[in-house]
Formats: C-alpha cells, sequence, structure tokens
C-alpha cells in the first residue's frame, strides 16, 4: 500500500497514460480507504487537480478543489462516501458531488472511475477538460 502524503501526489507506483479519452492513474491497493490521491491536471488536461477518492469500498474521482475556497479535498476528512473540506468544513458526497451543506453552495465536479485488472482508469468529465 502506498502511505505517502496528499501532497506528494500521485503514489510511486501509479502512472498517467493515456489510452483514447481514459487515464491510467493507479492500482487497485494505492488509496487506503477514506484516504485519496491527486492527479495532476497537467497529466490528464482538466481545469483542476482531479482526487481519486476510496471509501465505503467503491472508487470515485471528482474535482480536487472545493467550491466554496480553494482548498484541497483530497486533504479533508474522508468518510461514508463524503469528503468534507478542511478549511470551512462544507460537506460533499462523493458519487455526485452535491454539497451537503453550507458554506458551499455549488456541487464539485465528478469525473468517471472504472477499474480495469489492477488498473483504475479514470476519464475525465468533459465538461471538465482545460
Amino acid at each position: 500500500m502506498w502511505t505517502g502524503s496528499v501532497r506528494d501526489r500521485i503514489p510511486p507506483s501509479c502512472y498517467v497514460d493515456r489510452v483514447g479519452n481514459a487515464y491510467t492513474v493507479g492500482k487497485i491497493g494505492d488509496i487506503d480507504e477514506d484516504e485519496a490521491l491527486v492527479v495532476p491536471r497537467e497529466s490528464i488536461g482538466t481545469q483542476d487537480d482531479v482526487a481519486v477518492i476510496f471509501s465505503g469500498g467503491t472508487y470515485y474521482a471528482i474535482d480536487d478543489t472545493c467550491t466554496h475556497e480553494r482548498a484541497s479535498l483530497a486533504e479533508g476528512w474522508i468518510e461514508d462516501g463524503c469528503v468534507e473540506c478542511p478549511l470551512y468544513s462544507a460537506q460533499f458526497r462523493l458519487s455526485d458531488g452535491v454539497p451537503l451543506c453550507l458554506p458551499a453552495t455549488r456541487p464539485v465536479a465528478t469525473h468517471t472511475i472504472e477499474i480495469d485488472g489492477d488498473d483504475l482508469v479514470l476519464t475525465p468529465n468533459p465538461e471538465r477538460l482545460a
């Protein structure tokens, strides 16, 4: 298992490999339960970094920046399919990005993350491409 900090961005075993519009961004087991890794926007052509989060046995991919203030959601509290912003405690549902409480009022964008063998494959939301 990867034990680096979110600030380390992509774990050493992870790589970004483009296949069509999808990117292999890691392997099963790279992310511990209720933890995240951050895929830099420059690697996948998105407007924001993407947080790939493992919670409740499911992988999710969302824009990494809180819609209320500029904070990394990957650095927030993750539990029960939700993430809490580390600055002002805005909460977002990981499955669809909907804000669950103030101060956030706008959803965070979601992306498609799938498992292909042992690979985590990210397909960026077309509305969030740079």
